[in-house]
């Protein structure tokens, strides 16, 4: 909850003064509803937060699908007209991604990331010929198959309450998303 005072925030844990009295930083805290009433203060129910991967700062939803930029009116030297498409420096047109195509890009570096641990022992394979430990292969293909599954369950949502859900957890509190395998040296 947050707090105003003549129509102007009261940041808590902060002192302020008010009718010539000076009040002490955790004066909000310890008061009473009554206390705070008394004196003026009302409470202000907090700005709604969302969460960014899904939503602008406003609540709206993000475009799950990549937007391909076109201007929106004619240029008055007619070098383009509405709906022409957006070209950056190298001639290509300028795609904005969409949510899908961010989460993808995230999963991607998540593998990556999840398959370097075991790197050396690919490279040593190549290079010397021993063997990579069965359980590094096995978390290797589990990666690689998670990453799969999980670029597919995001495809398949098809809408921005899909991909929240999908994001999000069951009510025993397990992810409702693919689980990456767990290492299996730690």
């Amino acid at each position: 909850m947050a707090f105003k005072l003549e129509g102007k925030p009261l940041a808590v844990d902060v002192a302020f003064t008010h009718n010539d009295i000076q009040y002490p930083a955790n004066w909000l805290r310890l008061s009473t509803a009554e206390e705070k009433t008394a004196i003026g203060i009302t409470e202000v129910a907090d700005a709604p937060t969302y969460d960014s991967r899904f939503y602008l700062g406003d609540g709206t939803a993000k475009s799950i699908t990549d937007i391909n930029e076109v201007y929106i009116k004619d240029a008055e030297d007619g070098s383009y007209k509405a709906g022409d498409p957006i070209l950056d420096e190298n001639g290509d047109q300028i795609v904005n991604p969409g949510v899908k195509s961010v989460l993808k890009a995230q999963e991607k570096e998540i593998a990556k990331s999840l398959l370097n641990i075991y790197d050396w022992q690919v490279i040593r394979k190549a290079e010397k010929g021993t063997a990579i430990d069965s359980n590094v292969t096995t978390f290797r293909d589990g990666i690689r198959t998670a990453y799969t599954t999980r670029k597919t369950e995001i495809d398949n949502c098809a809408d921005t309450a899909a991909l929240v859900t999908l994001y999000g957890f069951k009510e025993d509190g397990t992810p409702n998303m693919t689980q990456y395998p767990t290492d299996p040296n730690s």
